[in-house]
């Protein structure tokens, strides 16, 4: 499946699932992989997965892009806090999440993440968040200039933040499942 099996087997996989008593909640920058790794980790986890920012569309029936244009970042970053707040609490267990770019960067949401998930950080260079973040139009903080100043940017200022997640995981061009090895290596030391 979705990992180096020279290094976990599925019976290891299987027991580091028994060991979870908490949800793991990737943060990091939009385009990092984190839906997309998030997905993968929860399928060889045996374990539900849950993105907030469905969540959130669900929650305010509209798009993220509609609640930018028609509210702002203020207004969608608050429901965001109560939509990961919520996750938090429902989750029992195992449970793998996968919040917004922004989300880690609210002290509140942070505080909450760090007491009863374990965060794993996935971060990645410029260049591959600018490759994947182009792919999709559904992001409106980079809307309003070059894409890859904006990036760099939020990296920049965001960076501090993420860094308070005990479990860091390089998200690198290339097989997801070389990023979900990592991130599983570093959630088994952490446990």
């Amino acid at each position: 499946m979705d990992v180096d099996r020279h290094l976990f087997s599925a019976e290891e996989i299987a027991a580091l699932g028994r060991r979870l008593d908490r949800p793991i909640v990737l943060v990091g920058m939009m385009g990092v992989g984190k839906s997309s790794v998030g997905k993968r980790l929860a399928g060889l986890l045996h374990c539900p997965f849950v993105d907030a920012d469905d969540e959130i569309e669900r929650s305010a029936q509209m798009t993220i892009p509609e609640i930018f244009a028609q509210y702002g970042e203020d207004y969608f970053r608050d429901g965001e806090r109560r939509v990961i707040a919520r996750l938090m609490s429902e989750a029992q267990g195992n449970r793998v999440i996968a919040t917004g770019g922004g989300a880690f960067c609210n002290a509140e949401t942070r505080a909450l993440i760090l007491e009863k998930g374990i965060a794993v950080w996935l971060d990645s260079d410029i260049d591959t968040l600018v490759d994947r973040t182009a792919r999709k139009s559904n992001r409106p903080l980079l809307r309003t200039g070059d894409p890859r100043e904006i990036l760099t940017r939020l990296r920049d200022e965001r960076a501090h933040h993420y860094a308070h997640a005990p479990i860091h995981v390089i998200s690198a061009n290339g097989p997801h499942a070389h990023t979900i090895t990592k991130v599983l290596q570093g959630i088994s030391q952490w446990l």
